[in-house]
């Protein structure tokens, strides 16, 4: 007999719907615990990943105050721009200091007298050009042009900082010699050694003597609150402690003023980040752990041992106390306290109080060695670690949905094997209707061609 391939061509039975069906009725009980069940895990994991994210914000923003650089930060103003400029390190002291610029110190320029032009050959020999107490040498050839004599002092590799160039004036062509360098040291002589005093080219005019001085070598010099100060450089950064001092312009007739304060505004922009990413920390694991009572329903982590015990710890730092403060041993101190919601609120006047009176004390209170951001930054390591309980639960979680997803290829072997069971039981019975309906039709026409035997088909 010719196996039936197409379900229900003897029954008249829709097999593969059934099939279809029997198959989902099976399976969905288990495929809707799993879904309930990994629709949960992966709520968990985003709320610990929200967690995670507002940890890391915060322990940026203590870790900006753990520091006590950050709290020796300092402004420097120059009141005369013109005249100078400052900046200031965190080893200045708050201050003002008197400043005039009687002289600015500038580099020494020489220039040789006239050539025709600069392909002029200058003579045969050596120069020795001395720049303060270093010197190179310099050899002149027969056929050497003080264009060529330029271009060998500027490429001459032991030439401790001397600069040629040629300028065209109405009279001809001239080799002026600058120094790199400022400072009344750094003087420029050339030592001319003729080799060929025949051939009329008289090397020696190149030399000091025969040179025209066009801006002699001097230091920078100052008065700070009328003390002569004198430098071989126009910044001055070791005259006031911490500060460096840039000459713009000499004008012994004008004084100007340096101030030196501590940098408020860096300090109170950093505790204001501090607050800022504190609350929000808060506000995430409160969102996190919350109960709505009107719809029974609470957040991904209400319970959370792990989130229980951040809170906790960073109750415990915000509350405790830094010894050696001078004054200032507590936030509160400082302006900062928390409202009733737990997020930190700033008295603005009491902070400015607090550093205008007792700067250093702030810097205790957060910076040192049992100060409140090292306390911080050591509680959210230990969380945000990768062997931390926060990592644990993650992983912990993440096995949970791969152990799902493990449960649903089991699902999916089962049914498949399940779908094959019935497929070849629904076909057995489909085939054996069809063997029923073949031979009830042979024995219809058998007895129709009995004699005596009268159909009852119309």
């Amino acid at each position: 007999m010719v196996a039936i391939t197409s379900a229900g061509v003897g029954s008249g039975l829709d097999i593969e719907g059934l099939v279809s069906k029997l198959v989902t009725a099976e399976g969905q009980p288990t495929t809707d615990r799993l879904n309930t069940q990994e629709a949960t895990l992966q709520a968990d994991l985003s709320a610990y990943g929200s967690l995670k994210g507002a940890l890391s914000s915060f322990q940026t923003s203590v870790q900006a105050l753990k520091d006590a650089s950050a709290f020796k930060v300092r402004t420097a103003t120059s009141s005369d721009t013109d005249l100078f400029t400052v900046t200031a390190g965190s080893a200045a002291v708050a201050g003002s200091f008197s400043i005039s610029v009687d002289q600015l110190a500038q580099a020494a320029k020489v220039r040789s007298g006239d050539f025709s032009a600069e392909t002029d050959v200058v003579g045969e020999g050596s120069l020795k050009i001395d720049l303060g107490s270093s010197s190179f040498n310099i050899a002149v050839g027969a056929d050497t042009t003080l264009a060529g004599l330029r271009d060998a002092i500027n490429s001459a590799t032991d030439n401790p900082g001397v600069k040629a160039t040629i300028i065209k004036v109405d009279t001809g062509s001239q080799l002026v010699l600058t120094s790199e360098k400022v400072g009344a040291a750094n003087t420029i002589s050339i030592t001319a050694t003729d080799a060929n005093a025949s051939d009329g080219k008289d090397l020696s005019r190149l030399a000091t003597a025969n040179l025209t001085t066009v801006q002699s070598a001097q230091d920078a010099i100052i008065h700070i609150d009328g003390q002569q100060v004198t430098r071989d450089s126009n910044s001055f950064s070791d005259a006031i402690t911490g500060v460096t001092l840039s000459l713009v312009k000499a004008d012994p007739a004008t004084t100007g003023k340096i101030t030196v304060a501590m940098d408020k505004s860096s300090v109170t922009s950093k505790l204001n980040d501090f607050i800022k990413s504190y609350n929000s920390l808060v506000n995430t694991m409160s969102n996190l752990s919350s109960y709505n009572a009107a719809t029974q329903t609470g957040g991904p982590l209400l319970g959370d041992a792990t989130l229980r015990g951040v809170q906790n710890q960073l109750r415990q730092v915000l509350s405790s106390v830094v010894q050696g403060g001078g004054g200032i041993s507590a936030l509160a101190d400082i302006g900062i306290v928390s409202d009733k919601t737990g997020n930190l609120q700033l008295d603005s006047s009491k902070l400015d109080k607090a550093m205008t009176t007792n700067f250093d004390a702030i810097a205790n209170l957060f910076s040192s060695e049992n100060g409140l951001a090292k306390k911080f930054d050591s509680t959210l390591t230990t969380y945000l670690s990768s062997d931390g309980p926060l990592s644990s639960r993650i992983n912990g979680v993440n096995k949970s949905i791969a152990g799902i997803a493990d449960q649903r290829d089991a699902l999916n072997t089962r049914l498949t094997a399940l779908e094959s069971r019935y497929r070849k039981q629904f076909t057995a019975m489909d085939t054996l209707v069809a063997q029923l309906q073949s031979t009830g039709s042979f024995l219809t026409q058998q007895l129709a061609n009995l004699p005596g035997v009268v159909s009852t088909n119309g």
